[in-house]
C-alpha cells in the first residue's frame, strides 16, 4: 500500500485518539492533508492529550461513543495494537463492515520524513541536548517537528519515528531505549536518520544477564545506521572511541571535547576486555589511554577557556575560528551537551554562530534538570532527574562547587539493581555533604553503609521507611519521597536537592510540602 492509493476525499477513522499513537497518527494524516475523524471511549474532559489536537478543528472527534456513521464513513481505520492483538469486538466489528485496518507499521511504511531527521542518544544528557538545538533551531525560524504529548519526554516507543512524520521542517529526536539489544535499532531505523549524536555511554538499565559493554553495543546500532552519514561524538569518552574501533565506523565523523582541569582518576571497560584509565572532567569522560593502544586525541571541535562557574567557554573549530559562548545553564556536563547542539546547529542546520550565541545564553535548561522549585527553612530546594552514577556524580559536583553545603535525597531505585544502588549511594557520598535515603532500595544500602561504618557522618535516616517497592522506571512513592526531604530541611545546609525520576514526577507535592 502507498500513499498514492489515497486521495483528498479518504476518510481515515482512527480509534484511542487520546492515546499517545492515535493521537500522533490523526494529526500526521490531517498534516499530510487527509480527511480524519476519531473516537476515544473517554469523556472529552479526561482526554489525557486533548492539547495536542487544538490545531486541528477539522477533525471530528466523537467522545464516549462510536456512531454507526463512524463506521459507515470510514475508508481506513487505524485501530490500537492491544485491540488488533485481542481480536477484540470492535475488531471483529471493523471486519464485518470491511474496512481495511491500518498499523503503526503500515503508517511508518506509508509516509516518509519530509525533513532531516537528527538522532540523539546518550545515556547522560540526550534531554537537555535535544532540548537546546531544538531551541537554537526555534531561534533562528526553524520550526521542530513536536509531539506535543504534554508530560511525556517521548523518546521511546514509538513516539520518535510518528514525530518525525509530523508538520515542521526539521526533525531534532531523543532516541532512548531501557539497554535492550535491538531497541535503539528498531526505533532509530524507523526514524530513518540523516544525522546522529551521542553525548555520552556510561553504565545505565545493566541488568543480570546484560554487561556494561552490552549496554554500549545497543547504542552502536545508530551508529549502524549512521553509516556513510554524519555522526557527532563526545571525544572525551572512550567507551564511544572504543566503540566506533570496534564497529570499523566509516562516515563523516565529527568530535567534540572540553580542556579542563582534573584531581580525579577513574577506570572504565574497554571493548578489548581491559580497563581504560580517565583522568576524568565529569561522569567517566576526560583523558583516556588503554594498554590497547586505545588513545585520547584532541578533538576536532574543543571547549577551553572554562570559567569558574561552568557557562562561559571559547569553542575552537577545526577551521582555525574561535568564538566565546555563555550558557544560560551552567555546569561542566551541560558545556558537553551545549557543544554537540552547537556542532549539530552550525554544520547540519546552517545556523550562523552569532544566532547561536544569542540561543544558548537565552536558554534556561530543562524541566527537572537542575530545577529550583523554591525555598525552605532558609534552604534553596531543587529537583534533578540524575538517576545512575555518571548523572549524579555530575549535578552534584556542580551544585557542590556552586552551593557549598548541600544534601542529597537519593529517590532512585537504579535499573541495575541493588549494585547499582551502590553505586549511585558512593557517588552522592563523594561530593554531597549529607545523605537522605528517600527510596526502598537507597534505605537498604545506606543501612548496609552505616552498618559497615561507611559514610556515616553523611547519611541521615528519616525516621522510618514507608512501605513500597519500584514500580516501572520510578524508584520511590510519593510518601517516601516526602519522608526523605522532610528530614533533609531539618539538616544545616544550604541547597537540598532531591534526585531521581520520583522527585521530578512529584516536584509540585515537594513544593507544596515545604
Amino acid at each position: 500500500m502507498e500513499i498514492t492509493d489515497f486521495d483528498e476525499n479518504t476518510v481515515f477513522g482512527v480509534i484511542g485518539v487520546c492515546g499517545i499513537n492515535g493521537n500522533l497518527i490523526a494529526r500526521l494524516l490531517m498534516d499530510h492533508g487527509f480527511k480524519v475523524q476519531a473516537n476515544d471511549m473517554v469523556n472529552e474532559e479526561d482526554c489525557r492529550f486533548k492539547a495536542a489536537l487544538k490545531d486541528y478543528p477539522e477533525m471530528k472527534i466523537y467522545y464516549g461513543e462510536i456512531p454507526e456513521t463512524f463506521f459507515t464513513s470510514s475508508d481506513y481505520m487505524i485501530i490500537p495494537t492491544a485491540l488488533l492483538e485481542s481480536k477484540s469486538m470492535l475488531y471483529h466489528k471493523i471486519k464485518k463492515y470491511g474496512i481495511p485496518i491500518l498499523t503503526v507499521k503500515d503508517i511508518l511504511e506509508i509516509f516518509e520524513p519530509k525533513h532531516p531527521v537528527i538522532c540523539i542518544t546518550g545515556t547522560n544528557g540526550k534531554t537537555t541536548t535535544t532540548t537546546l538545538l531544538k531551541h537554537i533551531a526555534y531561534h533562528a525560524g526553524l520550526k521542530p517537528c513536536e509531539h506535543n504529548l504534554m508530560g511525556l519526554q517521548g523518546n521511546t516507543a514509538d513516539i520518535p519515528p510518528l514525530q518525525s512524520r509530523l508538520n515542521g521542517n526539521i526533525n531534532i529526536l531523543e532516541t532512548g531505549t531501557f539497554g535492550i539489544k535491538g531497541s535503539l535499532e528498531k526505533l532509530a531505523k524507523a526514524c530513518k536518520p540523516d544525522v546522529g549524536l551521542i553525548t555520552n555511554i556510561t553504565p545505565d538499565h545493566l541488568s543480570e544477564n546484560s554487561s556494561f559493554l552490552d549496554y554500549a553495543r545497543v547504542k552502536g546500532e545508530l551508529v549502524e545506521l549512521l553509516r556513510n552519514k554524519t555522526l557527532v561524538i563526545n571525544n572525551d569518552d572512550p567507551t564511544i572511541e572504543s566503540l566506533l574501533k570496534e564497529l570499523n565506523y566509516e562516515g563523516n565523523l565529527i568530535s567534540f571535547g572540553l580542556d579542563t582541569n582534573s584531581n580525579k582518576t577513574t577506570l572504565k571497560q574497554c571493548f578489548c576486555g581491559k580497563k581504560v584509565q580517565i583522568k576524568e572532567f565529569c561522569g567517566g569522560v576526560g583523558v583516556y589511554e588503554c594498554n590497547c593502544g586505545l588513545k585520547y586525541t584532541k578533538p576536532d571541535y574543543l571547549a577551553c577557556n572554562i570559567n569558574d562557574k561552568h557557562n562561559q567557554f571559547i569553542l575552537k573549530t577545526p577551521y582555525n575560528e574561535e568564538y566565546e559562548f555563555k550558557l544560560g545553564i551552567y555546569g561542566i556536563h551541560n558545556i558537553y551537551n551545549a557543544v554537540g547542539a552547537i556542532i549539530i546547529a552550525h554544520e547540519t542546520l546552517n545556523i550562523s554562530y552569532e544566532t547561536i550565541k544569542e540561543a544558548v545564553k537565552s536558554f534556561k535548561g530543562v524541566g527537572g534538570r537542575m530545577e529550583k522549585i523554591g525555598i525552605s527553612h532558609n534552604k534553596q530546594i531543587m529537583v534533578d532527574y540524575a538517576h545512575n552514577p555518571a548523572g549524579i556524580t555530575s549535578v552534584l559536583k556542580e551544585l557542590k562547587n556552586a552551593y557549598g553545603t548541600i544534601v542529597d535525597v537519593i529517590t532512585t531505585s537504579s535499573e541495575s539493581g541493588i549494585d547499582g544502588d551502590k553505586e549511585i549511594l558512593d557517588c552522592a557520598a563523594e561530593h554531597a555533604n549529607y545523605i537522605v535515603p528517600a527510596s526502598h532500595n537507597a534505605y537498604l544500602c545506606a543501612k548496609h553503609a552505616l552498618d559497615n561504618g561507611k559514610y556515616t557522618d553523611k547519611i541521615v535516616l528519616p525516621d522510618s521507611m514507608p512501605e513500597g517497592d519500584k514500580k516501572g522506571t520510578l524508584g520511590a512513592t510519593v510518601e517516601q519521597v516526602l519522608v526523605g526531604f522532610n528530614k533533609a530541611l531539618e539538616l544545616d545546609a544550604n541547597l537540598v536537592v532531591c534526585t531521581g525520576e520520583a522527585a521530578f514526577k512529584y516536584k509540585d507535592i515537594i513544593k507544596d510540602n515545604e
